[in-house]
């Protein structure tokens, strides 16, 4: 009996990834030697992960089944997902679930805020679901986090990882007017790939919404990644360097794609760390602020760290040398 109510059970959940249940399976390649991480499991990890479960929150960290989770854990790194654990898009790289989503939960702003004073985090990370079913697209739910951590936590910086708004009229202003430290919206992959990658997205919105940024306040760092190996040209990703540079974007990450499941797109090349490499150099020549390029970057990887070289730098590109002059004090205020 058991047996067969538990075979019921699973007959009648729902799938994670409904719109990828009738997709042809694909091999999971192996991944090469130089792709090694760091089981969780560790002390820290434990503790990150008790206060993630205390608070009721959402982490990117476990829901895109990131692999850099054990070693972020450890150092109490966590980012937060806001709007919930369901997505209304359905991009073919992405391991969040898909479906619609529930309503908001209004106490989630101060519930953030409440984990990052507990961790004692100096810059937190927060990003969220795709909310197409909202007006708004959950501009307001992520002012009103970015409030609540201002007010909680004063001396920590913010990162947002936002969504990329499409057809929310305002939905931007209102975010920007919260006056996050980072501004993150990952393009994800060269424009070619965007009907196989990211069918529900815009590349030229979502490169036009960054642009917009700092038309509303060049204060704001700026910040959009990709991943490699899925199938782009070496041209296509140094033509988008070219398209952020445009756009005034100030830190762009490149890592590489792994894929989550056999019904998610494939890996179509395992691309070496020396290449990484090489996209860090061109990068930095074509004037992007910092760069982060390595198999296991990923958008909020050491964003600690990278936010006081972010700073650093822009703060040595205006002559400023300790910050403390007036294009400093514009820029850093």
């Amino acid at each position: 009996m058991v047996v067969v109510l538990n075979t019921l059970n699973r007959a009648l959940e729902k799938p994670r990834h409904p719109e990828k249940v009738k997709r042809a399976e694909t091999p999971v390649l192996k991944k090469p030697d130089w792709i090694r991480v760091r089981a969780p499991g560790t002390p820290g990890w434990q503790e990150t992960a008790d206060i993630v479960r205390a608070n009721g929150l959402v982490t990117v960290c476990e829901e895109a089944s990131c692999p850099n989770i054990g070693e972020c854990w450890q150092k109490k790194h966590a980012t937060f997902m806001i709007m919930g654990d369901t997505c209304t898009r359905a991009c073919a790289f992405c391991n969040v679930r898909t479906g619609m989503p529930g309503p908001l939960d209004r106490n989630e702003p101060q519930k953030v805020a409440d984990a990052v004073a507990k961790l004692g985090l100096e810059h937190v990370v927060v990003t969220s679901v795709d909310r197409d079913d909202l007006a708004d697209g959950g501009a307001e739910h992520f002012a009103r986090t970015i409030r609540a951590i201002r007010a909680t936590s004063p001396k920590t910086t913010i990162e947002i990882l936002t969504p990329d708004f499409l057809r929310k009229e305002g939905a931007l202003e209102v975010v920007v007017e919260a006056r996050p430290d980072v501004f993150n919206h990952n393009l994800e992959c060269v424009p070619s790939l965007y009907l196989k990658v990211r069918p529900g997205a815009r590349y030229f919105h979502s490169l036009r919404l960054l642009q917009r940024v700092k038309e509303l306040d060049p204060t704001i760092f700026t910040k959009s990644g990709i991943m490699v190996g899925l199938g782009e040209e070496r041209n296509e990703v140094l033509q988008l360097m070219d398209d952020l540079r445009s756009a005034e974007i100030d830190f762009m990450t490149i890592g590489q794609y792994l894929q989550p499941t056999r019904k998610h797109h494939p890996v179509m090349a395992f691309v070496t760390p020396e290449e990484f490499k090489s996209y860090e150099t061109i990068a930095y020549a074509k004037g992007f602020l910092m760069v982060s390029s390595s198999p296991l970057t990923r958008s909020s990887h050491h964003a600690g760290e990278d936010f006081a070289r972010l700073r650093a730098a822009r703060e040595a590109k205006l002559g400023t040398g300790t910050g403390t002059g007036p294009a400093a004090a514009a820029l850093i205020a």
